[in-house]
């Protein structure tokens, strides 16, 4: 497979799912035989990308100036031709018109993969998103996204491709986390052994639904329900300072500040969810996959998330059986969001623990890491007629 060369473009290579599925389909492309070019502004992930045998190249892909646009066209253009490379995939809608043009003029095939709603206000905005629906191959990371692109634009069935986040389970495993790094994390984030923690991952911004947890906390403390519970706000402020400061004011103002804390961006997932009893994905909007809510059960931590977009789609809530994964509460309602934390932080340490394993064995089955870069893979050759998703496959010796 060493004349297979796939170019994908990205933004940036940061802590996102797109840019982590980035790296990890350029990792399965290696391991294939084939080249991993990826142009991108780079970032946190970029030697990440290039441990695992891929190649970056800096472009300023992640401008929308349509000048811009048009002039990493003509740079594409020539990696492509330079490069030999047989396909573009784009990930995001500013790189992918310039990756669009660059493949049509090249005669390359064209694959795009939606990691986000894209809501389009206007004609203009319509228009600038459907580059997203110009793949020969059109790649949806989740059924509600696919039933999105559906909705809007004319791509046929048999080109529309859900392919769910993958997930190295394995890096979730308590046997496989060194005690010392939940350890680590427990004196930074200034928890003592007996507290219980739930932790709501996610970046500082408004539709990620802080101000709904924080009013559950607040029901709790009322109802007596918060002894020896810390709530953890973990991820980075990415510059709305002015939303962080709202959110501990807000936090001073309930009386929360020993109960409610904010610890900023997280270098260990796994450790975080491990140390964790409980997880929330507390979005008012809806999240076209709710990475967090599969990490979480890989983790064996119960979640609670809301009733909208695909996050929904990866938890199996409570049945006529009882509870098997989490919990679905409704969007923006804190009362909602209190109760169901109630009843989780109610269970035993067996029940809590009984849920855990059956929501990392749901994981196992359904998001598999190898799984989601071989289908991939597949989508690849079905464009160019090659063997990827085989060759893959023997490596991992699947």
């Amino acid at each position: 497979m060493s004349d297979v060369t796939i170019l994908q473009v990205v933004p940036r290579l940061e802590t996102g799912g797109s840019e982590q599925s980035t790296v990890e389909i350029a990792a399965a492309l290696t391991e294939a035989g084939a080249k991993a070019l990826v142009a991108t502004e780079g970032g946190r992930l970029a030697t990440a990308l290039e441990d695992v045998g891929g190649e970056m190249i800096k472009l300023p892909v992640g401008s929308k100036n349509p000048i811009t646009i048009l002039a990493n066209a003509q740079r594409l253009q020539r990696i492509v031709e330079d490069r030999h490379v047989t396909l573009l995939h784009a990930r995001s809608r500013a790189p992918a018109w310039s990756a669009y043009l660059a493949a049509r003029r090249t005669r390359r095939p064209f694959v795009t993969t939606y990691h986000g709603a894209y809501s389009g206000r206007s004609w203009l905005k319509t228009f600038y998103n459907g580059v997203m629906a110009r793949g020969d191959r059109v790649i949806a990371n989740s059924r509600f996204t696919a039933d999105l692109i559906s909705s809007r634009y004319s791509v046929p069935p048999e080109h529309l491709h859900v392919i769910h986040r993958g997930f190295d389970v394995a890096a979730f495993d308590a046997e496989k986390v060194a005690p010392e790094r939940i350890a680590r994390l427990r004196q930074a984030w200034g928890l003592d052994p007996r507290q219980r923690v739930v932790l709501q991952a996610a970046r500082l911004t408004r539709w990620k639904g802080h101000h709904y947890t924080i009013e559950a906390a607040r029901q709790l403390k009322e109802q007596d329900h918060l002894k020896n519970i810390v709530f953890i706000f973990a991820g980075d402020s990415q510059g709305r300072d002015d939303y962080r400061e709202e959110l501990q004011a807000e936090i001073d103002a309930a009386d929360l500040a020993h109960a409610v804390r904010l610890v900023g961006h997280c270098d260990d997932i796994p450790a975080a969810f491990l140390l964790s009893d409980i997880a929330v994905l507390a979005s008012t909007r809806a999240e076209t996959f709710g990475r967090t809510s599969v990490e979480s059960q890989a983790a064996g931590c119960p979640v609670i998330v809301s009733d909208i977009g695909a996050a929904s789609e990866n938890v199996v809530p409570q049945t006529a059986g009882g509870i098997a994964t989490g919990w679905v509460a409704p969007a923006a309602d804190a009362g909602a969001l209190a109760e169901c934390l109630a009843e989780a932080l109610a269970l035993s340490p067996q029940a809590l623990s009984a849920m855990g394993q059956r929501a990392r064995t749901h994981v196992r089955k359904q998001f598999a890491l190898h799984d989601m870069q071989r289908a991939t893979l597949g989508v690849y050759d079905q464009l160019l007629g090659t063997e990827l998703a085989a060759a893959f496959r023997s490596s991992k010796q699947f």
